[in-house]
């Protein structure tokens, strides 16, 4: 019966042009972070474990668990000022009225405020599980779409890809193009403790089996012997055999193709680390287009780099 009672809003500011635009600020945190409103009982009892185990679930493709999200808990009394200001938040306040509301931008922008009423834990905890893919995808998008702000900000201005292979991506003039063959263009990162990579190459056109994965890698191997070598003789990258990887169907500017994730090696040598492969079909030219995203990044944690080469991805466009 408390689906009777539920009211989902999205309230979208300044979605009528007669009225003036309400100023808010410009929102604040570290990307893929939550900041969670509920008393310190209910962070510690059902309602809050329930928000860890729904919300911030691991974030897949890793070598070590990591979760999709930091959760930051704030007290009531504390969620005001500055505290407001945060892209992503969820709100939970006892109420008479059980209810469940999605608001955006109505303290900073841009901003996703999830918020729960209920007269106990048990009803509020059930409308988190309820409703926490359309939480994540909200939350998962409005990250995206910030991390790309960020990258526009110093956006490379190589249009190798785009030469090459007709299609471009948005990423920041940090990274440097290291190979560009005739069929390969390897872009790379420098960070603190390895390197960030994005390798992209075609394919003639023909059909996957039901099951692609096995074929999937067998293009990876073969590719990596090619052109991505170890730092020892002999040596070159693989997809790692004690890891299998996930796939799922998926889209790239409403182009069709797969998704896998999984971890890399170098066969003979000691290096590892997590990747992201895009396989995209181009009816027109009758190729497969692959974008990969891999990292190095040894005794550090990963989330953060990868969720920056997804978004890279994501930013696909023929």
């Amino acid at each position: 019966m408390k689906n009777l009672f539920l009211l989902l809003t999205i309230a979208i500011i300044g979605c009528s042009p007669k009225r003036a635009e309400r100023y808010v600020p410009d929102s604040n945190g570290n990307l893929n972070h939550v900041t969670v409103v509920m008393t310190n009982a209910q962070w510690k009892g059902i309602l809050g474990e329930t928000v860890r185990k729904e919300l911030a679930s691991e974030y897949e493709g890793l070598p070590m668990n990591e979760p999709r999200f930091s959760l930051n808990h704030l007290h009531p009394k504390n969620f005001d000022g500055f505290a407001r200001n945060s892209r992503n938040i969820l709100w939970f306040t006892k109420d008479s009225l059980a209810r469940f509301d999605l608001k955006e931008n109505p303290f900073a922008r841009p901003q996703i405020v999830a918020s729960f009423r209920g007269e106990d834990e048990e009803i509020m905890q059930e409308y988190v599980i309820e409703n926490k893919q359309l939480i994540l995808g909200l939350f998962q998008e409005n990250e995206r779409k910030e991390k790309l702000r960020r990258i526009r900000k110093s956006l490379s201005k190589d249009n190798s890809l785009e030469k090459r292979f007709n299609f471009s991506l948005t990423y920041p003039n940090v990274y440097k193009t290291v190979k560009d063959t005739i069929n390969f263009i390897w872009i790379e990162k420098q960070i603190q403790k390895g390197t960030l990579n994005l390798i992209a190459y075609t394919l003639p056109y023909k059909e996957l089996s039901t099951n692609p994965l096995n074929e999937i890698i067998s293009i990876r191997d073969s590719i990596g012997k090619i052109y991505v070598p170890g730092r020892l003789p002999g040596s070159h990258m693989i997809t790692e055999k004690a890891y299998l990887p996930y796939v799922y169907k998926t889209k790239l500017d409403e182009n069709e193709g797969y998704l896998t994730k999984g971890m890399w090696e170098v066969k003979k040598d000691f290096m590892a680390g997590p990747f992201v492969n895009y396989m995209v079909k181009n009816e027109l030219a009758k190729k497969w287009i692959v974008i990969e995203g891999f990292a190095f990044a040894p005794t550090v944690s990963k989330r953060d780099y990868m969720f920056e080469l997804n978004t890279i991805i994501s930013s696909f466009s023929q």
